[in-house]
């Protein structure tokens, strides 16, 4: 092994005595990128991606189940390995899930709350346990409240006595808590979440009683002084309570709303007032109810009820009976003395007498069933009423314009909801709030005409600014086609003048040309040489090679003639 060791530095000493400096700084770029990567593999592969949220896995599956639940009403992300131990993101999420399933009394009986002592040291003594113990538990407990949504900053101090041999001499464990809520929380008023962290300080400290546990903010308050919160928790439950009557109002407005806006609109319709009164008293009712014995239960494959019951069966039966026969009644004293008969039964003395008596008991069985109900928040009684507008027609003539009023206004005319079809919607509504004549319910509509001023003048407002732009717009138009009509007009009248004009010139200058041609023609017979100016001569030419090409080529001549006619 060595020496391939000492063969392979050989090797490489030469190679880098052999290289550039380039390849040089390559190579050592390469072998520095390569243990850089070596050293993030081995950081970020012993770095765990999620922390365990509890020390055990959940052996329970039904306590599983309630955990992840918590988890998904929290919105914390979660996963369940295959031996049932939670694992979350990081650790303070831990610390805050902890901290809800305190709360919440969902930790596991087999969870371990002592593993961070787990590590023993032969060097420290028991009063160095003792105090980490301390230390341990107070952070722990610091970190669980903090990790809460409602709490910026907490406090906490522990008292742990040590043990003493009696009972009656040892003092008790007590804890204190300061703890500064989140601006806009209502930590302060709500009993629940301040119960929660005196559970989650109780479960934490061993032998630590609710009543040895302060919780305070920092203005110096008690928080769990619960006895001092009856007041608040009656207020509060009152207003649970028109919380839920309002939330019960809302729902039937909505309900009246959806059955009557499909029919009549929902401009057309305005809930007066709807008052829903409940029971919120809590209440426990008992009933005992006898039925029938069924002896032969119904066939169902037969038609008709073929059942057979009994109101009663025997379950016991005793018969009694009695006879006697004697001389009556004979009672005598001790021998010697003179009987103490009575004078009453004396006279009685030497009759026969006779007695019979007989007695039958039958017990009879019947069936019986208690049903214990406990009363729920009920509806007392509904109260509700509601108003029905009419319908607004506009007014046209004959002709199918609409009617104007003096003042500018459109002319309209109401018409009322007739009875029938308030009945209709008096039964849509009853339906919807589910009406009750036993409890007194009282549903109320009635045809009531809203005040539709605004509207109204909004509508004519709208109406008048349309029927100005529809007018703007057909000025305008006519003004365009006035102009377009004066343009035309105007070329037309400009091409006959300058078509008069030309022909005009021409005329001038055939009547010239023809005038110069009787004088050369008159010349030549004369045998008189005439001088033509360049200008002449060229418009002689010019007329010639016309004249020449009209005899040669009259098509294109005639598609000249037609372009310039065209352009004119």
């Amino acid at each position: 092994m060595r020496e391939w060791l000492r063969k392979a530095f050989g090797q490489i000493s030469g190679l880098w005595t052999q290289w550039k400096p380039v390849q040089k700084a390559i190579f050592a770029s390469v072998i520095g990128v390569a243990v850089l990567g070596i050293v993030l593999l081995v950081t970020f592969s012993a770095r765990p991606s999620m922390v365990p949220l509890l020390s055990r896995p959940v052996t329970d599956d039904a306590v599983l189940d309630r955990i992840a639940l918590r988890l998904d009403e929290e919105r914390i992300e979660y996963r369940i390995t295959g031996d049932n131990l939670v694992m979350v993101e990081d650790q303070r999420t831990a610390q805050r899930a902890r901290s809800i399933l305190v709360r919440e009394d969902l930790v596991p009986t087999e969870a371990d709350p002592w593993d961070l002592f787990d590590v023993e040291r032969w060097t420290q003594t028991d009063f160095e346990r003792n105090v980490n113990l301390r230390r341990s538990i107070t952070r722990q407990l610091e970190q669980h409240i903090t990790a809460l949504e409602d709490i910026d900053s907490a406090s906490v101090t522990l008292v742990l006595p040590e043990r003493e041999l009696f009972l009656e001499d040892q003092a008790p464990v007590t804890a204190s808590v300061i703890v500064s809520p989140r601006p806009g929380s209502d930590f302060r008023e709500n009993r629940a979440k301040i119960e929660g962290i005196e559970r989650l300080i109780q479960l934490a400290v061993e032998d630590l009683q609710p009543e040895n546990i302060t919780i305070t903010d920092r203005r110096g308050i008690v928080l769990n002084d619960f006895e001092r919160m009856q007041d608040f928790d009656e207020l509060e439950l009152t207003r649970r309570e028109l919380a839920l009557m309002r939330d019960k109002e809302r729902e039937y407005r909505e309900a009246i709303i959806e059955a009557l806006r499909q029919i009549y609109g929902s401009d057309r319709v305005k809930i007066l007032n709807i008052d829903v009164d409940l029971d919120l008293g809590k209440r426990t009712t008992e009933t005992e109810e006898h039925f029938p014995i069924i002896t032969r239960p119904n066939n169902p494959l037969t038609p008709f009820d073929d059942s057979e019951f009994v109101l009663s069966i025997p379950r016991s039966s005793e018969q009694l009976s009695e006879e006697y026969r004697g001389t009556g009644f004979n009672p005598q004293g001790p021998p010697g003395q003179e009987g103490q008969t009575p004078p009453a039964y004396r006279d009685l003395e030497g009759l026969i007498g006779e007695w019979s008596s007989s007695e039958d008991r039958t017990n009879y069985e019947i069936n019986t069933r208690r049903i214990l109900e406990r009363g729920s928040p009920s509806i007392r009684r509904i109260s509700a009423s509601v108003a029905l507008d009419g319908r607004w027609e506009r007014q046209y003539t004959e002709d199918g314009d609409i009617v104007f009023n003096p003042d500018g206004s459109i002319a309209r005319e109401y018409l009322p909801v007739d009875e029938d079809d308030l009945e209709t919607a008096e039964d849509l509504v009853r339906h919807a709030v589910g009406f009750s004549e036993e409890r007194g319910d009282s549903v109320t509509v009635r045809n009531v005409q809203f005040d539709r001023s605004d509207m109204f003048a909004e509508e004519d407002a709208e109406y008048r600014r349309r029927r100005q732009i529809q007018m703007i717009i057909l000025y305008s138009l006519i003004g365009i086609a006035a102009v377009l009509v004066i343009f035309i007009a105007f070329r037309l009248i400009s091409r006959e003048i300058e078509r008069r004009k030309r022909l005009k010139e021409e005329e001038l200058a055939r009547q010239h040309q023809a005038m110069r041609e009787a004088a050369l023609r008159s010349a030549e017979e004369e045998g008189t040489e005439v001088e033509m100016s360049v200008e002449e001569r060229a418009r002689l030419e010019m007329q010639e090679n016309a004249i020449n090409m009209a005899r040669e080529h009259p098509e294109d001549v005639a598609q000249l003639i037609r372009t310039w006619l065209m352009e004119e």
